[in-house]
């Protein structure tokens, strides 16, 4: 009962959730490296499907390199735990070229850093791969948010003053 009392005040309220049946019409751009590439199929994911260079909205994503930095040592000075943090810069513009959105976004993740050469790397692998799928979502979303913000300013009429 309390479940359906609860979507009645939510439909009451205008409230009108960000998803649902919203065509994201976004070309992104290709990022380059491996990483890159990973980031732009997680902002595909996010926007519904690849679209074509003719899409509304286009997106630039920069994605820096990497950066590991030591969290924990040993007594004999060996690295035991690391953090990877990716960072990357992003403009949203329109097809005449009118700037949206334009933002930096970052995301870490820390990993144990083992001896074992497999071990380590796998680590690693995962570490970029969950920091990469964070970064896809906070850019997403921020996406997502300012193309309906863009679209909502861009449909409302115009007010005149009559003087």
């Amino acid at each position: 009962m309390k479940k359906y009392l609860l979507l009645l005040l939510l439909t009451a309220c205008g409230f009108q959730p960000l998803y649902t049946d919203r065509d994201t019409d976004i070309y992104i751009a290709p990022i380059s490296g491996i990483n890159g590439i990973e980031l732009r199929n997680g902002l595909y994911a996010k926007f519904g499907g690849v679209r074509d260079t003719d899409a509304h909205y286009h997106l630039n994503v920069n994605l820096n390199a990497p950066v590991t930095q030591y969290k924990a040592l040993e007594s004999t000075g060996d690295a035991t735990w690391q953090e990877i943090i990716l960072t990357a810069t992003y403009t949203l513009t329109t097809n005449d070229g009118t700037v949206v959105a334009r933002g930096t976004e970052s995301a870490s993740e820390s990993y144990t850093f083992v001896r074992y050469l497999v071990a380590a790397n796998a680590s690693y692998n995962n570490a970029v791969q969950n920091t990469i799928n964070v970064l896809a979502e906070k850019i997403g979303t921020r996406i997502i948010a300012e193309t309906y913000r863009y679209d909502q300013n861009s449909t409302s009429p115009e007010t005149t003053d009559d003087k």
